[in-house]
């Protein structure tokens, strides 16, 4: 066998183009003129306006009124390297999508514009006109069709026009080769008659080096500018503290859907059971296909933990065994196209029935659930979600003499001793991202007070690790936790998830019905 030695060409060629190495596409004038040729007219597209477009206008026009005389700047980010030259499937920022109404994967590297005009001669009446700049499918006369595999129509199949695009989403669309000028033009400090440049940072490294360049070139201080650019951010987090109708109607598809999921999942449990080493991964796989056929994917990656792996909070390598007799908690949601997702969490026995132990403490996180929707209303506090089910926990553990102290010392801020049991939040807020709103100020998200048409989850749970010696055997090695939707009313609130069972009489008769139902299947 011969070595092979590198040449002074192989040292010359750039490491960023050596991955085409192994490319063996022709390139004569002959094979460029052929392709070029003979191919049927494309079908005429049905362009209609989609339904998000006017509530996307709308978000717009609340963030142009919080930035007045602003350029602001919106990436969707590039598409991101899984393994050398093969990339994960892309998905926009959630900002970017929240203010464009686009999903699921046709535009990597747009970036949306925000251009100050005078207050009224905007869109819509506002003080800024949207411009969505992206890279158009090329021809099919043009070498892109074929040959660029990040855009060409022969490797990643049809992709929108700028028309298409621009009337669906009711936007200005331009090519992304203006996107450049449309940056940096008349860019530079307000005081010397230019235009003050914000940012949604560090979701496009191309687009961070465009904006700081011009800072640069225009005598903006860089630090003072990151201050600027996280008000923005902070800002677009906080717009979805409240969602609106088509953002509510979006996160019941998606809840719908992974209620689906968990069908699935019962389904495949005497099969998972029967597993040799990876039956988590089995529950895991059924509900992915769930969430490909019925969504653009999962919201996050799927827990499925069964027996101690359930006390593993984000359990997400999903190698255990799935054994009858132990609970398997399953945390999954389903992301719909639109991008927001669900987020439900049920705790099941594998072989259909609670063990008295398994449900005393399941009881107690039920309990614990129902006294935090007693207190998600609008008027209290988003913290008084979380105090209540802990009220309801460190009571029912001081009940069963695992707490050093009393539950009133264990509760106070000096003491939560029941935190060993339960160290998460109870709430968070939901919508394109499963963990919403994260950049929202304190006073506005932990702090601030419940409205209407909020979306958050409710979670409570106990964790009692196989090695935790503060509590008797039995409870060893068993993690509960149940998870449900919330959507925020005028006069309370509504389970999004409900449709899910949640007591244990409950789960067992729908766990028992499902494989009664197939085949008469019974793992126990």
């Amino acid at each position: 066998m011969t070595e092979h030695s590198s040449t002074p060409q192989d040292a010359d060629q750039p490491l960023s183009d050596r991955v085409e190495n192994r490319s063996q596409r022709p390139d004569s004038p002959a094979f460029q003129q052929f392709m070029a040729s003979q191919w049927a007219d494309p079908e005429p597209a049905e362009i209609r306006r989609e339904p998000v477009a006017d509530f996307a206008a709308r978000r717009r026009r609340r963030i142009s009124e919080r930035f007045p005389g602003e350029r602001l700047v919106l990436p969707a980010g590039p598409l991101k390297v899984r393994s050398n030259d093969t990339d994960y499937r892309f998905r926009p920022h959630s900002a970017f999508a929240h203010l464009t109404g686009l999903g699921v994967d046709h535009e990597p590297d747009a970036v949306l514009v925000l251009e100050p005009v005078a207050e009224g001669r905007g869109d819509d009446g506002g003080g800024h006109e949207a411009t969505l700049y992206f890279h158009p499918m090329a021809g099919r006369d043009s070498k892109e069709f074929y040959a660029d595999a990040k855009n060409g129509e022969f490797w990643v199949g049809p992709r929108p026009t700028l028309e298409e695009l621009g009337t669906a989403y009711g936007l200005r669309t331009r090519d992304l080769g203006g996107l450049e000028d449309a940056i940096t033009k008349n860019a530079g400090p307000a005081a010397l008659g230019g235009v003050r440049i914000r940012l949604v940072r560090e979701v496009d490294l191309n687009v961070d080096a465009l904006v700081d360049t011009s800072r640069i070139n225009t005598g903006v201080e860089l630090e003072s500018s990151d201050a600027l650019d996280g008000e923005l951010t902070e800002a677009l987090s906080e717009l979805r503290l409240v969602k609106d109708e088509h953002e509510v109607e979006q996160l019941r598809e998606a809840v719908h859907a992974t209620i689906a999921g968990f069908t699935d999942i019962v389904h495949v449990l005497p099969a998972a059971a029967g597993h040799r080493h990876r039956g988590e991964r089995m529950v895991e796989g059924a509900f992915f296909a769930r969430a490909r056929t019925e969504g653009n994917d999962l919201g996050y990656d799927t827990i499925a933990a069964c027996g101690n792996n359930a006390t593993v909070l984000h359990w997400i390598r999903n190698t255990g065994r799935v054994i009858p007799g132990e609970l398997i908690l399953v945390d999954a949601g389903v992301e719909a196209d639109s991008l927001y997702t669900a987020d439900i969490t049920r705790t099941l026995p594998v072989n259909g029935r609670y063990t008295d132990v398994q449900r005393r403490i399941y009881q107690a996180v039920l309990d614990a659930a129902d006294a935090a929707f007693d207190a998600a209303v609008p008027g209290n506090r988003f913290r008084d979600v979380h105090a209540a089910a802990m009220e309801v926990l460190a009571r029912r553990l001081e009940s069963w003499g695992l707490l050093p102290v009393p539950a009133e010392v264990s509760l106070s801020a000096e003491g939560q001793h029941h935190r060993r049991w339960m160290p998460h939040g109870t709430s968070h807020h939901l919508g394109l991202d499963v963990h919403d709103c994260a950049q929202a100020k304190r006073e506005l998200y932990v702090d601030g007070v419940i409205e209407p048409g909020m979306v958050f989850t409710i979670e409570p749970g106990l964790y009692f690790k196989a090695e935790d010696l503060a509590v008797p055997e039995e409870y060893r090695g068993i993690g509960v936790r149940i998870e449900d939707d919330v959507l925020i009313t005028e006069d309370g609130n509504v389970n999004l998830s409900s449709g899910l069972p949640r007591t244990p009489d409950e789960v067992e008769a729908w766990m028992t019905g499902l494989w009664h139902a197939r085949e008469g299947v019974d793992p126990s």
